[in-house]
């Protein structure tokens, strides 16, 4: 094990890690790269055997209370000789005393609890072929043309930190396209969908219920077209799996949502997409 170096990911290594996770399956965006480097692009971590990468994650820092691990890949060849294990302990090390969240495969959950992870609930990816429908007549705007104010507020009910770097990014870089929904004077709903590696991803998707969720979607697959998509619905949000399956979506996989210790509470019923496995 003391022939792996580790050591912080430069910017323009992230893409490697994307690639990685894209032979795992997990199907990344196009442009995450940017997007996932704006809010802690020290949280990266390549581990190198030999002068060639054999092992990446990460470990995101949002502020001072929380963090999000993903990226947890060793290259196929190199398994088994305790390369996973060191690059976990200078990730978990990264994160400090805050409390880190992950969405690990199924298959590791059990390893994830000897480590202090405590499952909160599944999240289960759906996708498959539509047809996109008519836009909505009335009532959904641009995302980028709500106030940033209103997004990171709305935001914090589903999310267990503030992350305005990460939210900008996330919903100007080239490809993304976000809608919202304003009632009031607040967002009812909101959304965005992004070109992955295969067709496109939907995330986030929050609404207050579902009849607005469904006006976002049908927004942002207005625009989108026709062809296959993705959705991470919250196991526990039984409306977000109505819709999803309304769509004629069926389940791809599911992962784990764990946490190392209490977080703030979350309004998990009005999140009817997940923002990304990677970064929560």
């Amino acid at each position: 094990m003391n022939d792996l170096t580790i050591r912080q990911m430069r910017s323009d290594e992230i893409a490697l890690a994307i690639d990685w996770a894209a032979a795992e399956g997990w199907n990344p965006g196009l442009a995450d790269s940017p997007c996932f480097a704006a809010e802690d692009p020290q949280g990266f971590f390549i581990g190198e055997f030999d002068g060639q990468p054999a092992a990446v994650i990460s470990c995101v820092n949002y502020g001072t209370q929380f963090s999000f691990l993903g990226f947890y890949i060793v290259r196929p060849d190199l398994r088994g000789r305790g390369y996973g294990l060191k690059i976990w302990n200078a990730a978990i090390a990264h994160a400090d005393r805050r409390v880190i969240g992950l969405d690990g495969v199924v298959a590791q959950q059990a390893n994830y609890q000897k480590s202090g992870f405590t499952l909160a609930y599944a999240n289960v990816r759906y996708g498959g072929t539509i047809t996109a429908p008519p836009a909505p007549s009335t009532g959904v705007v641009a995302l980028s043309d709500v106030p940033m104010a209103l997004i990171e507020a709305d935001d914090a009910t589903v999310f267990p930190a503030t992350r305005p770097a990460f939210l900008r990014a996330w919903i100007n870089t080239q490809g993304h396209v976000g809608r919202g929904l304003i009632r009031d004077g607040r967002l009812a709903g909101w959304g965005v969908i992004r070109p992955c590696r295969t067709g496109r991803k939907i995330g986030p998707l929050v609404a207050d219920d579902r009849a607005s969720a469904e006006i976002i979607l049908s927004a942002l697959l207005a625009n989108a077209g026709s062809g296959e998509i993705f959705l991470d619905v919250p196991a526990v949000n039984r409306d977000a799996f109505a819709l999803a399956q309304g769509l004629g979506l069926a389940p791809v996989f599911e992962t784990a949502r764990m946490y190392t210790g209490a977080i703030p509470p979350l309004r998990i019923d009005r999140v009817f997409g997940v923002t990304t496995f990677e970064l929560g």
